[in-house]
């Protein structure tokens, strides 16, 4: 949705807040990041309420001072939150933090420095931690996104299941594949010209695959590790729930089906379902007998819908300057990890 007439001021950096039905989190997380923020002009704090049934319009009243707050009256899902809350919103860069994420002091800043300096960065993510271990990185994020060359994603500090403690070694700043949607700051004018995130997608992915259009139109993904924030992780919907594992399959199938090169497309999705057979087997084998058959159901949607996703491809491959390999792992991620026991980002060896 492109932006609309805003009735709020213009900033350079807009934080903006997705909450449903999350006093909880506004009440433990919404003031940290009102005192982080500056109030120097430059920056403005949005919540958008994703059309709350509970109070959190009336316990938002008090922070008026310091917030803007933005009303969607139906909820169609995160994307379309986001969707319809940015279309309000003036700003040059977006900065989309989910509800349960804690800020630490000088969050901001660093990040806004990687902006100011590269004009070819178009997103970029802090570093993501664990907030109940905050030893640890956090498994949506970390210290930035990578794929391997059949689309699964992994990040440098977590690989699956291994969640590497932060002892900084993985503190610098560099160019990596994906941004974590958990805080994710991206140019507002690229946002809206890519097309923002997928509306299709609902939850779950959708800033991947923003990030490989934006990476296959020029432009970086970049990690800013000098700053920090905590991620509760699960709060909205639980690793592992038959829900997520539906929208983690479907949506990576879309994912592909939308990026990858016409060269590519066909035989690596093939691919993908061969791996996504092993992966229900391996599931049922566990025990997790409904979180399973929620790939068989993604697969279904995936297949149904196929020719809303080719149509979506050919208009993004219209848009594509140079398929972008930055960022992807060009083995076998799930080889690497659970073959050769490569459960350290720092253990992979790139050629």
């Amino acid at each position: 949705m492109e932006p609309q007439s805003s009735s709020f001021p213009h900033y350079k950096v807009a934080i903006a807040l997705l909450t449903y039905n999350n006093r909880d989190l506004l009440e433990q997380f919404l003031q940290p990041i009102i005192d982080t923020t500056p109030q120097n002009g430059d920056y403005g704090i949005f919540v958008i309420d994703n059309a709350s049934t509970d109070n959190t319009q009336e316990y938002l009243q008090q922070f008026k001072d310091r917030i803007h707050i933005v009303t969607v009256k139906v909820n169609k899902g995160f994307t379309n939150g986001y969707k319809v809350g940015l279309a309000q919103i003036d700003a040059d860069i977006y900065c989309m933090i989910s509800s349960d994420v804690e800020v630490s002091p000088g969050w901001l800043e660093p990040v806004i420095d990687v902006f100011d300096n590269d004009q070819a960065v178009a997103v970029v993510q802090p570093k993501i931690k664990s907030w109940h271990r905050k030893d640890e990185f956090e498994y949506a994020g970390a210290s930035g996104g990578y794929i391997d060359y059949q689309g699964y994603p992994f990040c440098r500090g977590r690989i699956f299941y291994t969640i590497e403690k932060d002892t900084g070694q993985y503190d610098d700043v560099q160019e990596v594949f994906w941004a974590s949607g958990a805080c994710f700051f991206i140019r507002a004018e690229l946002y809206h010209s890519s097309g923002g995130l997928d509306d299709d997608f609902y939850a779950h992915m959708e800033e991947i695959d923003l990030c490989w259009r934006l990476k296959n139109q020029g432009h970086k993904i970049m990690v800013c590790p000098q700053a920090e924030v905590y991620h509760v992780g699960g709060a909205v919907i639980a690793y592992g729930s038959p829900q997520k594992v539906y929208r983690n399959h479907r949506n990576n199938l879309i994912m592909l089906m939308k990026n990858l090169p016409s060269n590519e497309v066909f035989w690596k999705i093939f691919l993908r379902l061969l791996m996504d057979a092993l992966a229900f087997l391996n599931m049922i084998g566990r025990g997790q007998v409904k979180a399973s058959f929620s790939i068989i159901s993604a697969h279904w949607n995936f297949f149904l819908n196929l020719g809303k996703w080719r149509a979506k491809r050919n208009a993004i491959q219209r848009q594509v300057s140079v398929h972008s390999t930055t960022g992807i792992f060009p083995k076998s991620i799930v080889f690497a990890y659970f073959r050769h026991g490569k459960s350290k980002f720092s253990a992979l060896r790139w050629p």
